[in-house]
């Protein structure tokens, strides 16, 4: 018996549903899928990033000056880090909503 190996793995069995390599188009739970794990990731570098960030700012409490400007940067990262997140997300929601019109035909 011999198995055929293709760029997504054994032919016949988990090929990728990529329209470039000849196959089918893929599902909207694939998709749906796809966006959701994208958004996961997203808010689990996001939480990780603040943890991160609390530690240091609580490490550096001793030293008045430094504590002062590691408590400011936590602030102003932290915006900056939540509303990069949020926009990621919204365009990860915006992909997924025109994915969803594209195979489903609007429903």
């Amino acid at each position: 018996m011999t198995v055929q190996r293709t760029r997504g793995g054994v032919a016949g069995h988990d090929a990728p549903n990529d329209v470039t390599t000849g196959g089918t188009m893929p599902s909207y739970s694939d998709i749906h899928r796809a966006v959701r794990v994208e958004k996961f990731r997203i808010w689990l570098a996001w939480l990780c990033g603040g943890i991160i960030w609390l530690m240091i700012t609580s490490a550096t409490k001793r030293v008045h000056i430094v504590s002062v400007i590691t408590q400011v940067l936590l602030v102003v990262f932290g915006v900056l880090f939540t509303i990069a997140a949020i926009s990621m997300t919204r365009r990860l929601n915006r992909k997924d909503d025109e994915a969803r019109k594209e195979i489903l035909g609007g429903l």
